[in-house]
């Protein structure tokens, strides 16, 4: 199996590394997200002055960077079921299906590259924001805690399951659903949503009850409490510990890590 998956792994790579488009959209997606809209959003430094707003963070920006590293994660796996149905209908999945390989490592395969390649993009968000700290005229990411090497670990695993979590539940559509037009229906009906019914852009002490309430069991609003209270040091804020959110991230993960398999193996079933 180990062999079948390094195979299968080394041809998403390779379609990865020959298409310098996507490449460049990827690494320039979190620039232009922390400039025109993090930088933009300065005169909401205002909110950290309210007790709790922004959640320990010392100005507005510093929230509004370590939220969209939840944000990048979400956008990077978008494609992840495109990419199914286009290999579908090209015939490579019936290909693969034709050989050897298990149908396990078929599913695998796509999983694992995507949800690695989507950290690069999501800590570029993070190392961005620090250095503008140092550019005259920008406001950087202040990072008021140190989180040791267990919070590193914390939160590299909360971005990781993150990614794994939302490339599995695009890929679950992607192996459902037979048109890229319905898939992409599908994909932005629930991107956004996903996106601000968390606490990426919004503390939720600013927002509805209702909303908040929404807010925290939403999977993005699990991974970036585990990076706040890690990098600002603001536990008094959050009911819970970082190891109980990212717990609870790894129990969505689980879920749609299992829909997704139960579903690739429908579809790849041998007529």
């Amino acid at each position: 199996m180990l062999r079948e998956l390094g195979a299968l792994l080394r041809r998403e790579f390779l379609r990865y590394v020959r298409t310098p488009v996507w490449i460049m959209s990827s690494l320039l997606l979190p620039i232009l997200y922390l400039i025109l809209f993090g930088q933009g959003f300065g005169s909401f430094n205002a909110l950290c002055f309210l007790p709790g707003a922004c959640l320990g963070a010392p100005n507005y920006f510093s929230y509004f960077s370590v939220g969209m590293v939840g944000f990048v994660a979400l956008t990077m796996s978008l494609f992840s079921g495109a990419n199914i149905i286009f290999d579908k209908g090209l015939g490579i999945i019936k290909r693969q299906v034709a050989t050897p390989a298990p149908r396990s490592s078929i599913f695998a395969a796509p999983l694992l590259f995507r949800s690695l390649m989507g950290l690069v993009p999501a800590f570029l968000v993070l190392g961005l924001a620090v250095l503008l700290t140092h550019v005259s005229g920008f406001v950087g990411l202040t990072i008021s805690s140190n989180p040791g090497i267990i919070g590193a670990l914390e939160i590299f695993a909360a971005v990781l399951v993150l990614s794994l979590m939302f490339n599995a539940l695009f890929l679950a559509f992607g192996f459902a659903l037979e048109s890229p037009q319905s898939y992409f229906g599908v994909v932005n009906l629930l991107n956004l949503p996903i996106l601000f019914l968390s606490n990426a852009l919004y503390a939720p002490t600013t927002e509805p009850a209702w909303l908040a309430s929404i807010a925290a069991y939403n999977p993005v609003s699990l991974c970036i409490n585990v990076l706040r209270e890690n990098l600002f040091g603001s536990a008094r804020f959050y009911q819970y510990s970082p190891e109980v959110y990212l717990l609870a991230l790894l129990g969505w993960a689980t879920l749609f890590i299992v829909i997704a398999l139960l579903l690739a193996r429908r579809a790849l079933r041998t007529p």
